[in-house]
Order: structure tokens, then C-alpha cells, then sequence
């Protein structure tokens, strides 16, 4: 069995080290690329979150990637809030509404645990941006109650390179999204002009720290798996979104996602008002098989 790496740096003092510099981020927090610079501890900035992290629900998910769902199911965390405002989430009462119960770092860790016991095969920490310092402060409390399943990190993509480094050897798989490479678009969508930027940096950053996705019996141990949903009239530029993934590494795997539909605030958009058609799919699956792009989640 391989242990993950959180234990070693749990051991030789390096996560407490970790723990304090997240820590001291939020008293100016520059966590995600928004960089409000506010004192959590007395106010929030754009993810609504004070010190504290808010978890909406957990459970044993079977409806994510079929190499970390297994027979037991992935372990799924859903933090309240989100540091992206977009505008078709398909979950927006958790990502745009503050519901959910505040947690300390016990009760957080116990969730863990919870979700261990269960048989679980990772943590899927789900939107974790504006809640690492958080997240990093439970995990010892559940090391110390035999925590040792990976630990999923399942952002929308908009994460700084700075604390993914923080992250370093704590995170055993990636799984960002890579939602838009139009600037504009993901402006209006996601409140966030600079995504694709900052998008190609950290998922840049997280492959350099995990590599390319890797499977044993079925289920991811350790690495990189993006995430892309593909949405109407090609208006997120998938075609370019494709070669950047490729540009990174051939052997990326990849969820190509079909299941957009209108939810949330989507039909203030002209094009966001419909599902996407079969053609549609089959056209972004071209294009990311004309990338070099082959390990597709069934």
C-alpha cells in the first residue's frame, strides 16, 4: 500500500510549518488569485468565508470519476462558498449561498474520519480554494486518528501558485477544472477576467508536484485529473482549452463533462439557455483527440 505523503510531513514537523504560514495568509488573504488582502478574522472577501469553513454536506459519492469512486465511493466534502461566481453553477445553493454548519478543525478532521470508516478511497475536498489554511488545520487531528486515504483537491481551476506550493506533498490528486481560455467570457460567467490565466499557472504547478494520473486497480493513487465541461456555442474555446492540457502533458486524464444544463443564473446568457447537443460533444472530443489527448474517464 502506498501511504500518502501528508504522513511524512506530518512526522518530520513539516505540516505544522505549513499549518502556521496558511495560517498567517488569512489574516491578508491572498489564498486565490481574487488577493483581497482583508483579515479573515474580521471580515470576508469574495468567497463569503470567514476563519472558519463551512461544510455544506459529505457523503460517499458515486457519481464522480470512475477511478476515484471504486466500489466504495469517493469521500466527498462540499465547502460552502466558492472564490468563482459563475453564473450556470449546477450547485449554486452550496457555491453562492452560505448553507451548511461552521467547522473547527476537529470537527473537520472527524468528517474525515466518518468518511474513512465508511471505506471510502480518498478526501474529495470539494471546492477547497478559500478554505485551504482550513483544511490543512484539521488534517493532523484526523493523522492522528489514522487518516492514510488520499487527499483529493477539487477546485475550479482559479487557484494561486503560491499556495498550491504550500500544498506541495499534502495533496495527493489535483482534479481542477479548466473552464474557459476567453478572458471575456469568463469574466461575465465567472466573475473572473484573469482565469485563464491564472487556470494554466496552477494547473502547471500541480502537475509539476504530482505528475501524470496514476491508477492502481482501478483507483487513482496520486496526480493530475482535469476536469472540462463542455457548454454551448463553444463560447469557452474548448478547442484551445484542449491544446493547453496538451501542451502540459499528452498523458493528462481527462473528464470531458456533458451534463451542462441551465441552472442557476444561466439564462441571462444568450447562448447558456439550452443543453448542449450531441454534435457539440462529439466536436470537443475531436478536438481533444486532435490535441494528443487519449485517458478519457469513461
Amino acid at each position: 500500500m502506498n501511504y500518502p505523503s501528508y504522513l511524512t510531513l506530518y512526522h518530520t514537523g513539516e505540516l505544522k510549518k505549513r499549518i502556521d504560514a496558511l495560517q498567517n495568509i488569512l489574516t491578508c488573504c491572498t489564498l486565490c488569485p481574487h488577493r483581497c488582502r482583508i483579515d479573515r478574522r474580521i471580515k470576508t472577501g469574495k468567497c463569503h468565508t470567514g476563519v472558519m469553513a463551512i461544510v455544506a454536506t459529505y457523503h460517499a459519492h458515486f457519481g464522480e470519476e470512475s477511478c476515484l469512486v471504486g466500489n466504495h465511493g469517493s469521500g466527498t466534502i462540499f465547502f460552502a462558498n466558492c472564490n468563482l461566481s459563475c453564473i450556470f453553477c449546477q450547485n449554486w445553493d452550496i457555491s453562492q449561498m452560505p448553507n451548511g454548519k461552521p467547522v473547527s478543525p476537529e470537527q473537520l478532521a472527524d468528517v474525515m474520519m466518518r468518511l474513512q470508516q465508511k471505506g471510502c478511497h480518498n478526501i474529495n475536498l470539494v471546492s477547497p480554494t478559500h478554505v485551504v489554511a482550513q483544511i490543512v488545520e484539521a488534517l493532523p487531528y484526523a493523522i492522528e486518528q489514522g487518516l492514510t486515504i488520499p487527499l483529493v483537491y477539487n477546485s475550479g481551476g482559479y487557484d494561486a501558485v503560491e499556495t498550491l506550493q504550500l500544498l506541495d506533498g499534502i495533496i495527493d490528486i489535483y482534479m481542477p477544472d479548466f473552464k474557459y481560455m476567453d478572458e471575456t467570457v469568463a469574466k461575465h460567467l465567472s466573475g473572473a477576467i484573469d482565469y485563464p490565466h491564472h487556470t494554466t499557472a496552477a494547473i502547471g504547478e500541480m502537475h509539476r508536484q504530482v505528475g501524470d494520473l496514476t491508477i492502481e486497480h482501478g483507483i487513482a493513487t496520486r496526480g493530475l485529473l482535469v476536469r472540462h465541461l463542455i457548454i454551448p456555442e463553444n463560447i469557452a474555446r474548448s478547442d484551445l482549452v484542449f491544446k493547453e492540457i496538451a501542451r502540459l502533458s499528452i498523458d493528462t486524464y481527462i473528464n470531458i463533462m456533458a451534463q451542462y444544463h441551465p441552472a442557476y443564473r444561466a439564462r441571462e446568457h444568450p447562448a447558456l439557455g439550452r443543453h448542449i447537443t450531441l454534435e457539440e460533444f462529439n466536436q470537443a472530443l475531436q478536438w481533444a483527440k486532435g490535441a494528443g489527448l487519449w485517458r478519457f474517464d469513461r
